[in-house]
């Protein structure tokens, strides 16, 4: 009897994992352009699903809030892989750097609505983070072979660098990213020296 009904359960769990991925996409659409306050009950009307679908995948807001700071963790880690298949190490590097930046102010965000709740956001994001500073160490080391970016820079500085331009859009106006990023990425940039004569 229990043979029979295993088949019949397949397609409810795919049901489940597509009902899943309705919500944490209506969810990091909502949180991108809204903030991370908006209630589950209006992540669940624009998933179009129930209420009680998203409470099952999702018992918390902590619990959503963390899944979708993941996904964009994730999500920036195929970005990344994907920058280090490009031809040209050093314009993969910077547009990276642009993509990294604008993630990031959705991203912190996140992770301080998930602090104050009490979550430790760094072990909750360990394995990503981990395998994302890896791939990017290698996408800036590539950059710095092909004399792209200077040499002295680490992915310390890199970290350091798009927290600063994310507290800097913060204090003036989010139109004002592109300027500051190119500014940074500027920073970062190896200078051609000049012949003085």
């Amino acid at each position: 009897m229990n043979a029979e009904a295993a088949p019949a359960e397949r397609p409810q769990r795919a049901d489940a994992r597509r009902n899943r991925e309705r919500v944490l996409t209506a969810a990091d659409q909502a949180f991108a352009h809204e903030g991370p306050g908006v209630p589950l009950d209006e992540i669940a009307r624009r998933a179009g699903v129930g209420a009680g679908t998203v409470h099952r995948h999702f018992p918390t807001k902590e619990a959503l809030l963390q899944a979708v700071l993941v996904g964009r963790l994730e999500g920036m880690l195929v970005e990344v892989r994907a920058a280090l298949a490009a031809p040209d190490p050093g314009e993969s590097f910077f547009r990276f750097f642009q993509t990294m930046t604008d993630y990031a102010r959705n991203k912190m965000d996140l992770a301080e609505a998930l602090g104050r709740q009490g979550v430790d956001v760094r072990a909750a994001t360990h394995d990503v983070s981990t395998a994302l500073k890896e791939a990017l160490g290698e996408l800036l080391r590539r950059a710095q072979d092909a004399g792209a970016v200077r040499a002295d820079v680490t992915i310390d500085d890199l970290h350091a660098l798009v927290v600063g331009t994310v507290a800097a859009v913060r204090a003036s106006a989010p139109q004002d990213a592109p300027r500051v990023g190119a500014l940074l990425s500027d920073a970062l940039r190896v200078i051609p020296r000049r012949d003085p004569g």
